[in-house]
C-alpha cells in the first residue's frame, strides 16, 4: 500500500507544481487533482455530500484544468505519479484529450493515471451535450476510443457518441494498451461491474468510510469477470490512523490519499511535513 496526495486545485493557495514537488520530496507515491470545467449557476443535480444543489466548497467553481496542472507538476518532479481524482473525460473531445494525456504520459516517462468519473453534476454535463441517462455509455466510448488512439497503428472508433475513421496518432502511451484507468464512484455492484469490464480500479467517494464489504464485493466481481490479479483500490482518507491502515492492508487496498488544504505554499508544506511525520511514526511503510 502506498500513500498519495490529492489537491483540490483552485486559483488560490499553493500551485500544483509546488505541491507535487513537496509531496515527492517527502516520499509520497502519487499526486491527484480533480476536474470541473464550470459550474452552472442554476442546477438541479444534487451534490453527493450535501444532498441538494448546494456545494460543500467554492473550489468546485475555481478548479484548474487538471492536465495543465499535472503538466506543470511533471516539469518539476521525477518519480511521483500524476493522476486525477476525478477527471470528466466525457466533457472533452476524445481525440484531443487522448493527445493531451498521451503527450503528458510521454513527457513524464509514463507517470499518468486517469481517474475518471461518470459525473454527478448532470447540469454541467448537459452543457457539454452529454445526456444524463447516457453518461456511462459516453464514458465507455470515450475511454475505448482513446485506448485505440493510444495503442493502435491505425486508430478508429464507431460508437453512438464517438466516431472517427482510420487515423494516425502519436505519441502512444508508455503503458499499453492504455494508461491505468480508475473510476471514482459509489462502491456498489453496478459500478463494480462497470469497473471490472472497462477499468483497472476504484477510487472511493469522500463519504465512504466503512469500505470492507465494498472492497470484498469488488474483488469478487473482478474475479468473476476473469480479470487477472486484483484491482487497484484507492481510498480517500482524512488522517493517519494505525488501526484503519492495518485494516486497509488486510483488505487489499493499494493506495490511501490524503487531502491538502487550500492554503499558502508555506502552510501546505508545513502540513505535508506533519502528515509525513505521522505516517513515518506509524511505521507503515507507505512512504518511499
Amino acid at each position: 500500500m502506498k500513500a498519495g496526495i490529492v489537491l483540490f486545485t483552485s486559483d488560490r493557495g499553493i500551485a500544483p507544481a509546488a505541491a507535487a514537488k513537496a509531496a515527492e520530496e517527502r516520499g509520497f507515491h502519487s499526486f491527484f487533482v480533480p476536474e470541473h470545467t464550470h459550474i452552472p449557476v442554476k442546477r438541479e443535480a444534487a451534490h453527493p455530500q450535501t444532498g441538494d444543489e448546494t456545494l460543500p466548497d467554492d473550489r468546485y467553481m475555481r478548479t484548474l484544468d487538471p492536465w495543465v496542472a499535472l503538466a506543470t507538476a511533471s516539469s518539476v518532479t521525477e518519480r511521483i505519479e500524476l493522476a486525477t481524482a476525478v477527471a470528466l473525460p466525457v466533457e472533452s473531445d476524445p481525440i484531443t484529450l487522448a493527445k493531451t494525456i498521451a503527450s503528458l504520459d510521454h513527457l513524464s516517462g509514463g507517470r499518468v493515471v486517469l481517474g475518471a468519473g461518470f459525473g454527478w453534476n448532470t447540469d454541467e454535463l448537459a452543457d457539454h451535450n452529454v445526456p444524463a441517462g447516457k453518461r456511462r455509455t459516453v464514458l465507455r466510448e470515450t475511454l475505448q476510443a482513446m485506448e485505440s488512439l493510444w495503442s493502435d497503428e491505425e486508430a478508429s472508433y464507431d460508437g453512438e457518441f464517438v466516431k472517427f475513421g482510420p487515423s494516425w496518432a502519436w505519441p502512444k502511451t508508455v503503458s499499453q494498451p492504455r494508461v491505468p484507468i480508475l473510476i471514482g464512484a459509489a462502491g456498489n455492484e453496478r459500478n463494480f461491474n462497470w469497473i471490472a469490464k472497462y477499468a483497472d480500479g476504484w477510487i472511493t467517494t469522500p463519504g465512504e468510510q466503512d469500505i470492507a464489504d465494498r472492497v470484498r464485493l469488488l474483488h469478487k466481481i473482478w474475479k468473476e469477470a476473469d480479470r487477472p490479479g486484483l484491482p487497484r483500490v484507492v481510498v480517500l482518507e482524512f488522517k493517519p490512523d494505525a488501526e484503519r491502515l492495518a485494516q486497509f492492508t488486510e483488505l487489499g487496498v493499494t493506495d490511501v490519499l490524503y487531502g491538502l488544504p487550500d492554503k499558502s505554499e508555506d502552510e501546505v508544506v508545513a502540513y505535508l511535513d506533519r502528515l509525513a511525520g505521522k505516517l513515518r511514526g506509524l511505521d507503515t511503510g507507505l512512504l518511499a
